[in-house]
């Protein structure tokens, strides 16, 4: 992909309209002025919609893809109008990189709505231009007094077109992002899975209650992903859905992967199909699902280190978002306890970054956005079942001990993968392992994917489930998107100060939504005393979790939002309490 040209400053529109090559005439409200003449056939169209991601105080990256070699160039304001131009940012759109392009828009004003439109330019023939598309992030605030009350939200799952639940138009399309849209997050994190290249789509799969789901189908969606194309294919695949078109051009991402970008439970060594390895020993297979990845994602490049997927993404002063990567770094052997070889899931070098940016970091709260639950049992992540760390775990027991050495406060852990959602805490007193603070870890998802139940926990790190939903055994595994438990969870986060109950903070609640056209029901778990006193002059932060159903109608899901599954309470300097 072609190396984006860093956005110009101070541009008006009337400086644009001068130094233009080509006879323009202004369009409507909304768009860039545009040549007039040209035949349809012969302008670039921008092909798979936008996107935006990696935003933060002052920066963003924004994506598209053309139909064919061409120009991509990036306005952006922080008027809708777009009466005034704050940058200009332009790259090119080539065959190379199947015509994905970024731009990286840097210097932008904190804390401010800003508004971008996208128009593709011929290469060949400059005067000769497409259809402008427009599409909007928002950038991190700096400035703690200017930070009002739920000034930050933000909405995270995983698990997008998985088991063979593709695109069905009856049944309303991938609609988990059409429900996000709905909440007007600040941004997304997709914590994994966001193709699943090993699972073909078919034209149909039949219901358990007798009905028919039908896919829209292509080619390279038709078999498992070895190729290229056919990596890249699956992106295009999912970028049909319109409810995820008008997500990502309203909403920035920050992605992370996990294993079906690649092959189920792949891992750096143990993976790869017939064409093999590379000189240096790495995975064809993988390399070639990587590169898909990071053309399709509008994820910031780490020159020192092409490819590399963890990062931090600092959001002003009450957040910073670890990203980490569960899959490039670890060993290449199934997590069983009868294998003594040594193992790792994160890796040294990883590792030592995570412990240095957390501590590091001055923000109230700190995210680390995981591809993996720690203690859910399983042969592909890290928990074994009951017992001291072993494994896997060491890596994670090292860090959780390094957190408590070092006073890193207020961490909450959120990930998908499982196909279900779930609360867990985890606390010392109830470990086998005692030396860390108590913290939280939020499991949400599918997007769009099949549903399964919940797992099983191990006393490791002392996790208890204090909340998790999925399918029944009597609907079975592998539950249609239509059934309505897809899940997303939500957060927001104030640092304004707020009312704190005397007991425990917070519903929990769940979602239970059903298809359109059915009721969106609901179930309290457990309602705890919520009586509420001011705190006096004191300072806090409240992070607050709810865990929706993607199903529900948005009357309901505005309910949701005002009824959190969790509140926690950080007050200033102090470490995270559930109070």
């Amino acid at each position: 992909m072609a190396i984006a040209i860093r956005a110009k400053q101070g541009l008006t529109r009337r400086h644009l309209l001068v130094r233009s090559a080509s006879t323009l005439a202004l369009a409507g409200l909304g768009s860039l002025a545009r040549p007039y003449l040209s035949r349809a056939a012969d302008r670039p169209l921008i092909a798979n919609g936008l996107a935006s991601g990696d935003a933060s105080t002052d920066s963003a990256v924004v994506w598209a893809r053309a139909d064919r070699p061409a120009r991509m160039r990036v306005e952006c304001s922080t008027l809708e109008s777009f009466k005034s131009i704050l940058r200009v940012a332009s790259s090119n759109a080539l065959p190379d990189h199947d015509f994905t392009s970024k731009v990286l828009l840097e210097n932008l004003p904190t804390g401010q709505d800003i508004f971008y439109r996208v128009r593709l330019e011929d290469i060949g023939e400059p005067g000769i231009s497409g259809e402008t598309q427009v599409g909007h992030f928002r950038t991190a605030p700096t400035d703690k007094s200017s930070i009002s009350r739920s000034s930050i939200s933000f909405v995270w799952s995983g698990d997008t077109a998985g088991q063979g639940w593709g695109i069905d138009p009856a049944h309303g399309g991938m609609r988990t992002y059409k429900t996000m849209l709905e909440s007007r997050p600040d941004f997304f994190i997709h914590c994994g899975d966001h193709i699943y290249a090993d699972c073909p789509i078919p034209s149909e799969l039949k219901l358990p209650d007798g009905g028919i789901w039908r896919n829209i189908v292509t080619e390279e969606k038709s078999a498992v992903a070895h190729s290229l194309k056919q990596f890249r294919g699956n992106y295009k695949y999912n970028l049909l859905d319109g409810n995820l078109r008008a997500f990502n051009a309203q909403v920035p991402m920050l992605a992370q992967w996990d294993d079906h970008e690649v092959t189920n439970d792949w891992s750096p060594v143990g993976s790869a199909d017939e064409t093999g390895y590379a000189e240096d020993g790495s995975s064809r297979l993988v390399a070639r699902a990587r590169r898909a990845f990071f053309e399709f994602m509008p994820i910031r490049s780490t020159p020192a280190q092409e490819g590399r997927v963890y990062r931090r993404i600092g959001y002003g002063p009450l957040l910073d978002v670890f990203l980490i990567d569960m899959r490039s770094y670890r060993d290449s052997t199934w997590n069983k306890r009868d294998d003594r070889s040594d193992t790792f899931i994160l890796g040294s070098a990883q590792l030592a970054w995570l412990k240095r940016e957390l501590a590091a970091s001055d923000a109230t709260w700190k995210v680390i956005a995981a591809d993996l639950p720690i203690g859910l049992i399983s042969e592909d992540a890290i928990a074994l079942g009951d017992g001291p760390p072993e494994r896997r775990e060491h890596e994670i027991a090292d860090l959780l001990s390094f957190m408590k050495r070092a006073g890193v406060r207020n961490t909450v852990w959120l990930t998908a993968d499982m196909h279900y959602t779930a609360a867990h805490h985890y606390d010392p007193n109830r470990a086998v392992f005692q030396q860390f603070e108590p913290f939280w870890e939020f499991v949400s998802g599918p997007l769009h994917a099949g549903t399964w139940g919940p797992g099983e926990l191990d006393n490791t790190f002392g996790p208890k489930a204090m909340f998790q939903k999925g399918c029944s055994a009597e609907q079975g595994e592998n539950l249609a998107p239509c059934f309505g438990l897809q899940f997303f969870g939500r957060v927001e986060i104030d640092g304004q100060g707020c009312r704190q109950p005397k007991s425990l903070v917070g519903r929990y609640r769940a979602a239970a939504g059903r298809a359109a056209g059915n009721h969106a029901g609901s179930a309290y778990l457990s309602r705890l005393d919520h009586d509420s006193i001011r705190l006096n002059r004191i300072m806090i932060s409240s992070l607050c979790l709810s865990m929706i159903s993607a199903q529900t109608r948005s009357a309901f899901v505005a309910r949701e939002n005002r009824y959190p599954l969790f509140r926690i309470i950080a007050p200033k300097r102090q470490r995270v309490t559930i109070r």
